[in-house]
């Protein structure tokens, strides 16, 4: 089942208008593209994903409001492109969830996770760039060390690097998350190749880079009074959404409308427990 994270609180804070322009950056499987979709009359969504597969699906789960929907699919920094193709330079609001869809996750195939074997993939366009397979087997070691430490967070960074530099080549998921669990073993509830997996992907997909592309870009497409909703995942990613929204308010651009993150309600987590780190900010374009 596909759950929508915070929904209420981010359609609320969108203040979605029935003739408005929306741009829903993250689309998904199509979750608060639906939710805004439903909310217009004469109005548009823009659904925007660089996953064709995640579209594909999006397209299907929201065909009762296709007539209310443009998709596109490209990165954050492509995001500008997807609003002109739809005939518009700025939208009324850009709403963005940073967290990795449950279709990629849990699709073995995919190799974002170490819950089934499969190959290691981890691109979210599997039709451009280098895969976590590329980046484990290529990498030096030092250089493997600090993607790991600086992304995952991982302390143990360079015992794992070390143990995948030694096991090369690395031939699957699981045979990486076997690596790593023999070089550090476990401690707590959290399995030890969590932080590796978690860095290898934010590195494949340049999700920094990303998420600074769409700090950037993102504002510039709002109208005035235009609302942005961001929800992230990882402390680092609501770390620099926090700079950027307080770096606009200084400027008197723009007004942040949630003084503290949001985050989901013992309710939500019990019915899908992945949302309990998401936090939710919001901001308002100034006149």
């Amino acid at each position: 089942m596909h759950f929508s994270v915070m929904p209420e609180e981010s359609i609320s804070l969108l203040a979605i208008r029935a003739e408005g322009v929306y741009l829903d950056a993250t689309a998904g499987l199509g979750g608060h593209t639906a939710l805004i979709a439903r909310r217009l009359t004469t109005g548009l969504v823009i659904a925007n994903d660089r996953d064709a597969e995640s579209l594909e699906i999006a397209r299907r789960n929201t065909s009762e409001w296709a007539g209310r929907i443009r998709f596109h699919r490209g990165t954050f920094g492509q995001l500008a492109e997807a609003v002109a193709q739809a005939g518009f330079q700025k939208v009324d609001g850009l709403m963005a969830d940073l967290g990795v869809s449950r279709l990629q996750l849990t699709a073995p195939e995919r190799g974002f996770s170490f819950m089934a074997d499969g190959p290691l993939d981890m691109r979210m366009d599997q039709s451009t760039g280098m895969t976590a397979a590329d980046l484990v087997n290529y990498t030096a070691e030092k250089a493997l060390a600090d993607l790991i430490f600086q992304l995952g967070e991982e302390r143990r960074a360079r015992k794992v690097a070390r143990a995948i530099v030694r096991a090369r080549p690395i031939r699957s998921t699981l045979h990486l998350a076997d690596v790593v669990l023999r070089a550090v073993p476990r401690t707590g509830r959290l399995h030890p190749a969590t932080r590796t997996f978690m860095a290898l992907r934010i590195a494949v997909n340049d999700e920094m880079g990303e998420l600074d592309r769409l700090l950037e870009i993102g504002p510039e497409l709002l109208t005035s009074g235009g609302r942005m909703v961001v929800v992230a995942f990882m402390s680092i990613d609501d770390r620099k959404v926090k700079q950027k929204f307080r770096a606009l308010a200084r400027e008197g651009r723009a007004s942040i409308l949630t003084k503290h993150p949001l985050q989901p309600g013992q309710e939500e987590i019990s019915q899908n427990p992945a949302s309990r780190s998401a936090k939710l900010r919001a901001l308002a374009m100034c006149d």
